[in-house]
Order: C-alpha cells, then sequence, then structure tokens
C-alpha cells in the first residue's frame, strides 16, 4: 500500500496512525512569542443536526468501486472510518452506529466497540454484530476482508477518499443518500459550506497578501519516523485556503511524504510548522522538534512558530473542517489581530 494511504489521511489513513499511543510531552515552558500558545483543549464531539434524520429506504446507490448496492435497513451501521463515522452522527443517525474505527475518537463514539485499525478491518469484529449495512473507504481493506463480508449478503458501500475541502460536500451528499437521509446531507452540506466560508473570512485584512510558508510535518518519535509532507499529503487545500503556502508541495515535494532532511527544509524554508497534536507530543513538544534534524534553522525553527491541530480532525475533510480552518487561521495569524 502506498506511504500516502497509511500517512495522508485526509482520507483518513494518517488519521489512522495519527491516534496511535503517543508519549507525553514533557513541557515546553521555554516558549518564545511566535509560538502557538497553550489553549484548553475543546471537548472533542460532533454537533450532530438538530432537525434529526428519517431514512427513506430503500436506497439503490453506485458504490465508489462500481458496485450496485441496495440498502434497505440503517438500523445496525459500521462505518470502518473515523471520518464516516463523524459524518453518520452528524447526520444524526449515531445511535444506529453500533462499531468504530480506532480513528473515531469524538465522544459520542468512545465506547463503541472497534472493528479496523489503521484500515486493517476484522471481518469477524464486524459480522459478530450484526450489520445491516457497512460503510468503507477505498483505501480501507484487506480486499479478503471487504470481500468476506459482502459474502455474508451484507451491503456495503465503498466512498471515494476525501483528499481537499472540494470534497466535503460531495463526501456528506454521498454518505446521505446511502443512507436514506438526502434531506439531512443537504442540510449539513450547507450548515459545513457556511462555516467553512466564515472560518476563511477570518484571516486578517493585512495579512491576506503575505501567504506564510508552512510546513506539514508527520512525527512519530516513539517508531522515529520523521516525514515532510508534499503535494499529494492531503495539507495543501487546507493550507491555502488558510492563506498560506503548502511549503512542501511549492518547494517541488510531489509525493505524498518524504523523509525529513536538512537540504529538504532549507528549501521548503517554512515561516511555520504545522503538526498533528499526539505526533508534536511523540517528539516531547516544540524544545523535542527543534532537534529533528533541520528543524532549528528554518525560519519557523527560528521562531518556534508552530501549528498544531488535533490528529483525529486536521485531515478528515468533514463536517469539523471549519474547526481545522479555524484553528489555523487563529494559530497562523493571532499575533496579527
Amino acid at each position: 500500500m502506498p506511504r500516502s494511504l497509511r500517512i495522508a489521511g485526509a482520507w483518513a489513513a494518517a488519521l489512522a496512525l495519527g491516534l496511535t499511543a503517543c508519549a507525553a510531552p514533557d513541557g515546553d515552558a521555554s516558549a518564545q512569542p511566535r509560538e502557538a500558545a497553550s489553549r484548553a483543549a475543546a471537548p472533542d464531539r460532533v454537533e450532530p443536526l438538530k432537525s434529526g434524520a428519517k431514512p427513506e429506504l430503500p436506497v439503490t446507490v453506485t458504490s465508489a468501486d462500481g458496485r450496485r448496492v441496495t440498502v434497505k435497513d440503517t438500523g445496525r451501521i459500521v462505518p470502518l472510518t473515523g471520518s464516516l463515522n463523524e459524518i453518520v452522527f452528524t447526520l444524526g443517525l449515531g445511535e444506529n452506529v453500533v462499531a468504530r474505527d480506532i480513528t473515531a475518537t469524538f465522544e459520542q463514539a468512545e465506547k463503541l466497540p472497534v472493528v479496523t485499525r489503521a484500515h486493517d478491518v476484522s471481518a469477524e469484529s464486524v459480522l459478530s454484530l450484526k450489520p445491516t449495512v457497512v460503510l468503507a473507504d477505498a483505501t480501507t481493506g484487506p480486499a479478503e476482508a471487504i470481500d468476506q463480508i459482502r459474502d455474508a449478503g451484507v451491503p456495503l458501500v465503498v466512498f471515494d477518499p476525501a483528499k481537499s475541502l472540494d470534497d466535503v460536500s460531495p463526501r456528506i451528499e454521498a454518505v446521505a443518500k446511502t443512507l436514506g437521509v438526502e434531506k439531512s446531507g443537504a442540510e449539513l452540506t450547507r450548515r459545513t459550506e457556511r462555516r467553512i466560508a466564515a472560518a476563511r473570512e477570518g484571516i486578517p485584512a493585512g495579512d491576506r497578501a503575505k501567504k506564510p510558508r508552512v510546513a506539514f510535518l508527520y512525527l512519530r518519535g516513539s517508531a522515529s519516523v520523521y516525514l515532510l509532507g508534499g503535494r499529494a499529503s492531503g495539507a495543501s487545500s487546507l493550507l491555502e485556503a488558510a492563506g498560506a503556502v503548502d511549503a512542501g508541495k511549492e518547494s517541488g515535494l510531489r509525493k505524498d511524504f518524504t523523509a525529513i532532511t536538512s537540504e529538504a527544509l532549507a528549501e521548503a524554508a517554512p515561516d511555520a510548522i504545522l503538526v498533528m497534536t499526539k505526533g508534536l507530543a511523540s517528539v516531547n513538544g516544540v524544545d523535542g522538534l527543534l532537534k529533528v534534524p533541520g528543524v532549528a534553522e528554518t525560519p519557523a525553527g527560528l521562531d518556534r512558530r508552530v501549528v498544531s491541530i488535533d490528529d483525529g480532525v486536521l485531515l478528515n475533510y468533514g463536517p469539523r473542517t471549519d474547526q481545522v480552518l479555524k484553528s489555523l487561521v487563529e494559530q497562523l495569524y493571532g499575533d496579527a489581530k
């Protein structure tokens, strides 16, 4: 499997890896002015539609793998990725969900049994829950597990992974149509688009032309994994929407991720560094990040300008993407307000 499917989880693979256990940071008491300020963690919850969802079934849809699938019952839903869990809950069908992927860490889902870990599906675990419909991404596997679920007669619908802001609305609408709640899907799409637009308006007028260069780094200190995001990392769309330049993409990195080197970071020359919260914790905070070869010599390293976003939402491209954009804008331009 390409590394992008394991790490770049806009389409959730990065999220799968990102939510594995990480060491707690030793602390960043020596933070300097340009370093993101410490903030109380907001509750990790999704916000279901208040109108509620009333499925109109049966529905027949075309799965992303070309199969025609008829869904007759949404009483026991098993979403096989964290982002799909998030959409189903936000549509108002959370009470029908009977399992989760390990990346679905939001409060409403945390007590559900885990049947998928880093896109490694346990068909036996899924089938033991007697699902009436299973939702998967094109990156979900192994193929044998998907086949086993289908062979058991369970309707299984595959969705294209979300890789950018442009994918958010079509993905929500596709899931809603599959579950027979198209009206709720339209409502959630409108709400999500409105909130994303509002988040983009948060960029201070005086900073709109500055376009800070931001490098997305994927860090797992416990596994000695230090990667620089390129064109296919999944972060470009978010950074550009926040008025920034994806430094890895701009420096010519076409792949998803490349091992960090001093030369690569010098070429990227980021003004700020974007990381997942648990990734930053895994290297013992900003002080540890500055020990990664080449980081301290970048403009971002010299200014200790680090932006961290929760692993469970950063690359999800779903109903909470507006929160990601809002946080990006606040951390990139907060000192200008």
